[in-house]
């Protein structure tokens, strides 16, 4: 079979329901009749205000991030049902008061912005009632749209600001009234209207905007092919396509569930028709998508997230993060050439796969737009400034494309259809947005922050090994029911700090919690973006989990690593101390990979999967003394397992 301008296996509403089945965002209702046309202008009006707010001047704190939670509240209570299992696409009773409701607080707190400023602290009941049913609001269209843990979590934290005298030991305080915790929630700038959402109603939007243009234009689909072309006539080539598309397209999207099934559509169904396992298949497409969001330059959007905890520009950021993500790939590209080695899988024919010459000459301007953003980044512009050219000139490449490929529609009805969907799009991170930011007001409000660093620390007896292991667990625990935006922002204030007083520098422990946080979804027992590439692989959901996390192991070991030995992450750097850190720990994934799957140069006996496992983790670890050991024992069994291959021959 040609794989030549291949499509998706499954059509868009299959993908559509798949995602649905796996992740609680894509479960809206489809509106028809007057409130489609409602749903509609309002998510272009929406982007349109972004967009000029963006390009012209943002407007005061409380007008710019109050406007941008009063259209993602009005959007997601005409969306989304009360259950998930109400399938009936239709608006009820109720969803109209709950509607109704965010118009009013929302109005209310951006129309009297000037005189709440002026009487903060001496709020009226008035304040007050309106704070009440504004977090209510906000905690229900959280649970609507991202599912229960993380408003269970911020419920537990303002149950905790208001009976804090009742808590034992160092985590008591004198507790504070319904009045002060809810205006502060509401009103203030440093709760729901906080950080976070000042993060989502400024660069994560626009990123998010510029993701959905880049699907419309067909970049997409051209990067696909073009790692298929790259690829995909090497051993078990379909696999290292897969990684290479999910890896460049997944660190614009913060979902790893929608990263699996758009590409896996493809790359899963060609996986299998060379003989690769359905979980082994299914497990690759869901650690390369999930490890997306590790990529830079905009790692899912957390890069500028990140930047607001740490206080370190974006650049130090993305660079810090290159490393790491370069060893987590690099140890799924291993895995799956192993298992490939192992069961004799080859690649797909070179006169059956597109040609790498006649993708670049045709299409190579499709480029373009990931090329400006990246640029505009590095040279210290602003995300905005980014954002809004990188939207630009990819909405200039869709009208380019669409005059050379006739297969390829972008018009002026794309435009706005852009405009439409990435707002819908933006729906789940800005409530996760809001809602975190209710636990980092009270984090803020209480002094818990301190406390709670205080308390990890206490319990691993300051030991910075079992703190990381605290550390991993909540983080993974939190991943399994939360977005990665707010999982990360949760972490940031309550973990991070903590790894930071046992010695761990800034940006390597926010990277720590941040890693942890996304592996949670190709972690069993939920495991969802493995249980989503299962639904096209036909595989079994937990054990696809589990190969996907096997094929991960980087995710699991790089952090320990760039925690304790920082050169990983460019702190305190040399040029040559890192290129030789880089070079030993890209063989010693070699190592670590030979050691999970059992097979190296040919099946390997336990204790060669022992040496090897060991060996990997001496030479990614870096360190003169342990990667020169390392690097020994690892030759030891090359020399071995070469010699004993050659005598079988």
């Amino acid at each position: 079979m040609s794989v030549d301008n291949l499509k998706p296996t499954i059509d868009e509403e299959q993908q559509q329901e798949l995602m649905a089945k796996y992740d609680r965002e894509f479960t809206y209702r489809k509106l028809t009749g007057l409130l489609g046309k409602v749903v509609f202008a309002l998510a272009i009006i929406w982007s349109l205000w972004q967009l000029y707010t963006a390009t012209f001047g943002l407007k005061p704190p409380t007008i710019q991030r109050g406007v941008h939670v009063g259209f993602a509240l009005v959007l997601v209570y005409l969306l989304y049902p009360l259950k998930t299992s109400d399938r009936s696409n239709k608006v009820k009773w109720y969803d109209f008061i709950l509607l109704a409701g965010s118009i009013v607080v929302v109005g209310y707190h951006v129309l009297n912005f000037e005189s709440l400023l002026f009487r903060a602290g001496a709020y009226t009941r008035t304040d007050m009632i309106i704070s009440i049913i504004a977090v209510i609001l906000v905690i229900e269209a959280t649970r609507r749209v991202a599912g229960p843990v993380l408003i269970t979590v911020s419920g537990a934290f303002l149950l905790y600001a208001f009976f804090g005298n009742l808590v034992p030991g160092f985590f008591s305080h004198g507790g504070y009234s319904l009045q002060r915790i809810a205006t502060y929630a509401w009103i203030s700038t440093e709760s729901i209207l906080g950080t976070p959402i000042m993060v989502s109603s400024t660069f994560i939007f626009l990123f998010l905007l510029f993701a959905t243009y880049l699907k419309m234009t067909g970049i997409g689909d051209w990067l696909t092919d073009l790692a298929l072309a790259i690829a995909g006539h090497t051993t078990g080539g379909p696999a290292k396509a897969a990684i290479v598309a999910s890896a460049s397209q997944g660190t614009i999207s913060g979902s790893s569930v929608a990263n699996t099934v758009g590409t896996g559509s493809v790359t899963i169904p060609l996986m299998k028709s060379i003989g690769y396992r359905s979980e082994f298949a299914g497990a690759v497409e869901a650690a390369a998508s999930t490890g997306g969001q590790l990529m830079p330059p905009v790692m899912g959007a957390a890069a500028f997230i990140m930047t607001e905890f740490t206080d370190l520009p974006y650049v130090t950021i993305a660079l810090a993060a290159s490393i790491p993500a370069l060893l987590y790939f690099t140890g799924i590209f291993i895995m799956v050439h192993l298992e490939a080695k192992k069961n004799g899988l080859e690649g797909i024919p070179k006169n059956k796969l597109p040609k790498v010459k006649k993708l670049l000459k045709e299409k190579w301007f499709l480029s373009i737009p990931i090329f400006i953003i990246v640029g505009r980044l590095v040279i210290g512009k602003t995300p905005m400034n980014a954002a809004i050219w990188g939207i630009a000139s990819s909405i200039i490449i869709g009208f380019i494309n669409s005059a050379i490929d006739k297969d390829q529609q972008f018009g002026i009805k794309e435009v706005i259809k852009g405009l439409e969907e990435g707002a819908r799009s933006a729906l789940p991170v800005v409530m996760a947005c809001a809602s975190a930011g209710i636990i980092v007001g009270v984090v803020t409000l209480t002094g818990l922050g301190i406390k709670l660093s205080h308390g990890i620390v206490l319990l691993s007896g300051g030991n910075i090994y079992l703190t990381m292991f605290l550390t991993m667990i909540a983080s993974i625990i939190l991943g399994m029911g939360m977005p990665t935006t707010a999982n990360y922002i949760v972490q940031a204030t309550i973990a991070a700090p903590a790894l930071i007083k046992v010695g761990v520098p800034v940006i390597a422990a926010h990277l720590f919690v941040f890693y942890f946080g996304i592996v949670a979804d190709i972690t069993p027992p939920v495991a969802l973006a493995a249980f989503a590439g299962s639904g096209i692989a036909g595989s079994n959901p937990f054990k696809t989990g589990v190969e996907a996390s096997k094929l991960a192991f980087a995710a699991y070991l790089v952090p320990y690593i760039f925690a304790t030995s920082p050169v990983l992450v460019l702190v305190d750097a040399k040029p040559l101390t890192v290129i030789i850190a880089l070079a030993t720990a890209l063989i010693g994934m070699f190592g670590i990979a030979g050691g999970v799957s059992g097979y190296f140069l040919r099946h390997s006996k336990a204790w060669e999967r022992l040496v090897l496992f060991g060996s990997g983790l001496m030479l990614v670890n870096p360190s003169y003394i342990t990667s020169g050991i390392g690097l020994v024992l690892l030759g030891i069994i090359y020399v071995l397992q070469r010699s004993s291959k050659e005598k079988t021959a």
